[in-house]
């Protein structure tokens, strides 16, 4: 069969998977391609999500008229891929061919290869239909405009209340003056975390009073303190979707259901505990402030955090250490070009990031590892990574070669983020998958696949937090979301 778009093979193989083709590599080679045949023409995407934010990327193909236009295609639809589970969006201007951007709305139509994609983003986050729009001329682009609400202020005073939402436990810290709030002896005020179990709940009284328990229980501290001290803000990060403080898509608040009752019950919560405290309440997703967090540790910016858990969750504070307010669910951005590769059950696409660097990740490569686990049900994904952690700490080289394929994975996929988030300086990698031995060895050879191949890029340093700071920073880091 014809290879119209051509995929690169990398240097470095994943032991486990050596028909992986890094985005990466096959993007820089076509870019290569076009520069050198004298017929490059511009590309421009300009990517709208709420309150008339856009965001844009710029970049160029073959003339149409070449007689290698036909990779333009592929091209062009893994790339307006990326940037929707990047920026978020629910309208794309695009200045190209007028035949590309037919073709990328085909693509996003009922009918289409993207109608997932298209209808999460459209209707069910952003509440308005997909929008595809041809832009004739460069000046037709609407320009870069991400806001500047996303603004992180650090040096505010007073008593504020961070937390995080995750899908076992609740977390929350008192935080005063822009710093966690500390005794004399040097412990928090609080900084705890408490069981919980809010997917399966389907009374939305569940989370409302949940969240407010860990709110009035961190109040009580402060109180304890000082009588007459006030709650000045609370700042918050979850796992999930969410758009102006409003609840789009989480797994959080699944069992509220139908989506009628999801939109009117789930989707305005945090809203409505705002208005009962009676303080600016900000809310931005997890991945954004697990960034925020090593961010006010380093006091740097240009931090992308990535954790991987059940999933992976992305974020990013850009070198002015601003949230951008981007959706950052690089759970379904591509990160794989092998059109054989795994395809994500959710979204039914092929080679996105859930599937490399997660719990699922290393359940998918326990099978090529040739690692057998008849007493685990092969969808209990957290005990099947706890089996080859194990293993790992047994000395087992199957469970070795899973953490060497992901280190590989991990090495040429920064590779390609770098592509898109500008600048990098620091990765910060957390969650399940990276803990123990396995997940330095996912590190070391991330490091080096960065080092051998992508010298301009061997400096971004790979931020590890202590165990204080995995256990208090990001629920602190969250306090500091309200401008007041």
């Amino acid at each position: 069969m014809k290879e119209v778009f051509k995929l690169v093979a990398p240097k470095t193989v994943p032991v486990l998977d050596p028909d992986f083709r890094p985005p990466v590599l096959s993007n820089r080679a076509f870019l290569a391609e076009v520069d050198a045949s004298g017929c490059a023409i511009p590309f421009i995407f300009a990517v709208e999500r709420d309150g008339g934010k856009i965001s844009r990327f710029d970049t160029r193909i073959f003339d149409m008229r070449h007689p290698r236009a036909a990779a333009n295609f592929f091209y062009i639809e893994r790339t307006l891929k990326f940037l929707l589970w990047q920026f978020g969006g629910w309208k794309v201007t695009i200045h190209g061919p007028k035949e590309l951007v037919s073709y990328l709305e085909a693509c996003y139509s009922t009918t289409g290869i993207r109608r997932f994609d298209a209808e999460f983003w459209g209707t069910q986050t952003y509440e308005k239909e997909m929008q595809i729009v041809h832009a004739p001329t460069p000046s037709d682009v609407p320009k870069a405009s991400d806001g500047a609400g996303m603004a992180v202020k650090l040096d505010w005073k007073g008593w504020r209340i961070g937390f995080d939402l995750g899908a076992s436990d609740r977390k929350v810290a008192v935080v005063k003056d822009g710093k966690l709030a500390l005794k004399a002896d040097g412990e928090p005020v609080l900084s705890e975390e408490y069981v919980w179990d809010p997917r399966p709940q389907t009374n939305i009284q569940y989370h409302y009073d949940a969240i407010n328990w860990i709110l009035k229980e961190a109040e009580k501290a402060i109180k304890a303190i000082d009588p007459k001290a006030k709650v000045e803000a609370i700042g918050g990060s979850s796992a999930g979707v969410y758009v102006d403080g409003r609840v789009r898509v989480a797994s959080l608040f699944r069992g509220i259901t139908p989506r009628e009752r999801f939109d009117a019950e789930a989707a305005p919560i945090f809203k409505e505990i705002a208005k009962q405290w009676g303080v600016p309440l900000r809310l931005e997703n997890d991945g954004d402030v697990t960034a925020l967090a090593g961010s006010i540790a380093l006091g740097e910016g240009a931090v992308l955090g990535l954790a991987m858990g059940s999933s992976l969750a992305g974020g990013y504070v850009d070198e002015n250490m601003m949230v951008k307010g981007w959706m950052n669910e690089l759970a379904f951005a591509p990160v794989d070009y092998n059109p054989n590769a795994a395809v994500d059950e959710w979204s039914r696409d092929f080679g996105v990031g859930a599937n490399y660097f997660s719990q699922q990740a290393v359940a998918r490569l326990i099978y090529a590892a040739g690692i057998e686990m008849p007493d685990i049900d092969p969808a209990a994904f957290p005990l099947r990574l706890a089996r080859v952690q194990e293993l790992m700490h047994k000395g087992d080289p199957r469970a070795r070669k899973i953490y060497e394929t992901i280190g590989v994975y991990l090495g040429y996929t920064i590779a390609h983020y770098a592509d898109f988030y500008k600048p990098i300086k620091h990765v910060e990698v957390l969650g399940r998958v990276v803990t123990g031995e396995g997940g330095q060895i996912i590190l070391d050879l991330a490091k080096k696949v960065l080092k051998e191949e992508f010298p301009e890029l061997a400096n971004i340093h790979f931020y590890e937090p202590d165990e204080r700071e995995k256990r208090h920073g990001q629920a602190a880091a969250a306090a500091s979301l309200p401008l007041t």
